[in-house]
């Protein structure tokens, strides 16, 4: 058994090479760091704006220099609108909305009835 020759031969070794990434890969994080603080404006959820804060963060953290080479937009954009969401959610701690008035109405309600006269 020890008489086996190995029959690789040198001259047919292909080294590995990676292959090229397709731009449409798209990054998931900054994906979530940017439409989450959209949706926590849009429902002035709390939650949602931490949440937007969070993932902004960490995709501006770990950013790549290749990201931020290819990037549209810089990533601390995406932590801006994501605090950004934080003020409009506690927005009415801070500037409570106007009281109702007793009797008037919105102007998107039904049209009162006439008493018959």
């Amino acid at each position: 058994m020890a008489s086996k020759k190995d029959m690789r031969r040198a001259d047919l070794i292909v080294p590995y090479a990676e292959p090229a990434k397709e731009k449409s890969d798209a990054d998931m994080g900054s994906t979530l760091a940017s439409t989450l603080p959209m949706a926590a404006i849009f429902t002035r959820n709390k939650m949602i704006g931490w949440t937007a804060v969070v993932f902004s963060l960490q995709t501006w953290l770990s950013e790549t220099k290749e990201q931020k080479r290819t990037a549209s937009t810089p990533s601390y954009f995406s932590v801006g609108m994501a605090f950004m969401s934080l003020i409009v959610g506690y927005m009415p701690l801070f500037l409570p909305p106007p009281p109702n008035q007793a009797g008037a109405g919105s102007g998107t309600e039904a049209p009162a009835a006439v008493p018959p006269s």
